[in-house]
């Protein structure tokens, strides 16, 4: 990547807790995801979730939230190559079709129902669940492939102070694995993946 290019990534990355628009923060998270995708070079290299490889990973996000998506807003999202054929694509394919639904000037007008969540604005279900676990699997698959995994340090306590009041609920849905302790005065990221239930200190391969 040229010098220029790693700044502006640089930038964007330092800018994500800062915008409060959904459209745009599902641009910069997913834009760095999506970075990490098209470098990864071992697709069947085992993650830092228990039963994943790098692909599971992706077919997680291109899974769950169509499905999420479809039933509480009645919008079909573009279906890419399997993952397993592609996962390249099959993420691209999905993201596009994402960032389409927040780019929409109707999106904001439009509402998600969810007997677990209630009633929500459609673009705000989409970031407070879908784009900040996109930003979380991002570590996932960063370590899992042997790049990058710094994670936006803002967003990421962001994010923990969010979650921290809900634990208990978190905890019974069994979305989270148990938390991982770390050691005292630990950084805001390290201490938001032990708070999911990642280790921060996992080896990789």
């Amino acid at each position: 990547m040229a010098r220029s290019e790693m700044a502006r990534s640089e930038m964007a990355r330092s800018e994500m807790a800062r915008s409060d628009r959904p459209a745009e923060r599902h641009r910069q998270v997913a834009g760095l995801f999506t970075e990490r995708v098209r470098a990864a070079r071992s697709w069947d290299a085992p993650s830092p979730v228990p039963g994943w490889a790098a692909r599971d990973v992706i077919r997680h996000l291109t899974e769950w939230f169509p499905a999420f998506l479809a039933a509480g807003a009645g919008i079909d999202l573009p279906r890419g190559p399997s993952v397993d054929e592609d996962p390249v694509a099959a993420w691209q394919v999905h993201c596009d079709g994402v960032q389409a639904v927040l780019d929409d000037p109707q999106t904001p007008h439009r509402e998600l129902a969810n007997p677990h969540i209630g009633q929500l604005p459609l673009d705000t279900a989409i970031d407070q669940f879908y784009t900040a676990d996109v930003f979380m699997h991002t570590w996932d698959l960063s370590r899992a492939t042997g790049q990058d995994d710094r994670l936006d340090p803002g967003f990421c306590a962001q994010l923990l102070s969010g979650m921290e009041p809900m634990e208990q609920v978190m905890r019974s849905s069994g979305q989270y694995g148990p938390r991982v302790e770390v050691p005292a005065g630990a950084d805001t990221q390290t201490r938001l993946l032990g708070f999911i239930g990642r280790d921060p200190f996992w080896p990789g391969r």
